[in-house]
């Protein structure tokens, strides 16, 4: 009777175990198709999200380009003793590797609020700029849009005071046409031949963004309808520039709030696309497009000093809706990196950015592989540190125009192509 007991109770221990084996069978099976059907969706989701993303900047976003050419130095340093030591900060500081690996596990960057709803809020994360060429200037900052409140009430323009071809389009532009407008004015020779021939074009999408030490105001978000006291009048001080160095150059002052009829903001790169394409049309021989804007960061964050003198810092920004966007960023690099060898700390580096608010997503680049739009200054920017900038970013455009045209104008002329010196 015992042993009958003993059997039966080995079985039912035996069942219990195999039940429980079975169950736990039963859900890991669960779990693991649960987990295949999550990756599956995942990965759908992920192919998805690459087809609808149209930026050229897939490896590209945010967090590798945030890494300092610093940090991988020190740690070579670790294992080879005898690597000279950076004066630099400490890239290996605890703030640093905190931050690095926060944004690593979360996404969220803790020097940017934002980005913690950016990737909750539809649209909130598509005009963020991705940093792709780091600038000595720093980059802890990334740039900041012009946002107007509302559409800018038209104003009466006074007359331009820029250099070369100021004035260029002057009559009004319909919001949807894509046809030439009337000529420019001629240019002023300075003395070289080459400046009948129109090669660079200096053009401004949002011209009123101003300078609140031009305007006297104390503004977080200075705008104003003068030349004189707005982005033009960095333009005007290119043009000026350029023209002195033997190229002939374009510059438009065209005051679209006034000049088009029911004007948009939001239309701002198709009013100057019009602009351009109409210039382009009329000029065979332009090939340099240059969107001179400004920043809306505080004077903190946009100016820095070199040899006891002040200067505006520049951003150079790329449309990452450009399909062609590497030829662009191979012309707006090579700028860059005169500036880098000639003024370190006037950079801010080379910064890609989507579709957002008021923009085409490419900034009218698609036009000319030789096309950027740079941002100069910010809103609290002094009219010397315009005028030095302005300076020397020409000189840098100027060198970077002849090192590529001397074989053509060589070719042209028979014998070797000589720029002209900064004056």
């Amino acid at each position: 009777m015992n042993r009958k007991w003993f059997h039966l109770w080995n079985i039912g221990r035996l069942r219990s175990k195999a039940l429980d084996a079975l169950a736990l069978g039963r859900t890991m099976l669960l779990l693991a198709i649960g987990s295949l059907v999550f990756f599956i969706l995942l990965g759908t989701g992920g192919m998805a999200g690459e087809r609808l993303d149209n930026s050229p900047l897939p490896s590209m976003k945010g967090l590798a380009a945030s890494l300092s050419g610093g940090l991988f130095k020190e740690l070579l340093g670790m294992e080879v003793p005898h690597l000279p030591k950076s004066k630099e900060p400490s890239a290996l500081s605890g703030g640093n590797v905190t931050s690095f690996v926060f944004q690593l596990l979360t996404s969220v960057n803790p020097g940017d609020p934002k980005s913690l709803l950016s990737r909750e809020v539809p649209g909130m994360a598509a005009d963020d700029a991705v940093l792709l060429r780091k600038g000595s200037g720093g980059v802890e900052g990334a740039p900041v849009d012009y946002h107007p409140g509302a559409d800018e009430p038209a104003e009466a323009t006074p007359a331009p005071t820029s250099g070369g071809s100021a004035g260029a389009q002057e009559t009004p532009l319909p919001e949807n046409s894509d046809a030439p407008a009337p000529s420019s004015a001629p240019a002023q020779d300075s003395g070289s031949a080459d400046t009948e021939l129109k090669r660079i074009m200096i053009y401004h999408s949002h011209p009123r963004e101003a300078y609140n030490p031009l305007l006297s105001a104390k503004s977080d978000n200075p705008s104003s309808a003068d030349p004189s006291k707005n982005v033009m009048m960095v333009g005007s001080y290119i043009t000026q520039r350029l023209e002195k160095r033997g190229i002939g150059t374009l510059h438009s002052t065209v005051d679209y709030a006034t000049r088009v009829a029911d004007y948009n903001w939001n239309f701002s790169y198709k009013y100057s696309r019009v602009t351009v394409k109409a210039a382009m049309s009329e000029n065979e021989g332009m090939s340099e497009l240059i969107d001179i804007h400004r920043d809306s960061q505080r004077h903190d964050k946009t100016t820095t000093v070199i040899g006891g003198k002040s200067y505006a810092q520049v951003y150079f920004i790329l449309g990452r809706s450009n399909k062609d966007w590497k030829k662009n960023e191979e012309f707006a690099n090579k700028i860059h990196q005169l500036l880098e060898k000639r003024y370190p700390g006037v950079s801010r580096g080379i910064w890609g950015k989507s579709s957002g608010k008021g923009n085409n997503g490419e900034y009218n680049q698609s036009m000319s592989p030789n096309s950027v739009l740079i941002e100069v200054g910010g809103i609290d920017s002094t009219e010397a540190e315009l005028k030095a900038t302005s300076d020397i970013l020409a000189d840098a455009i100027a060198d970077l125009y002849w090192s590529s045209h001397k074989a053509e104008k060589a070719n042209t002329e028979g014998g070797t192509a000589t720029a002209p010196a900064a004056q």
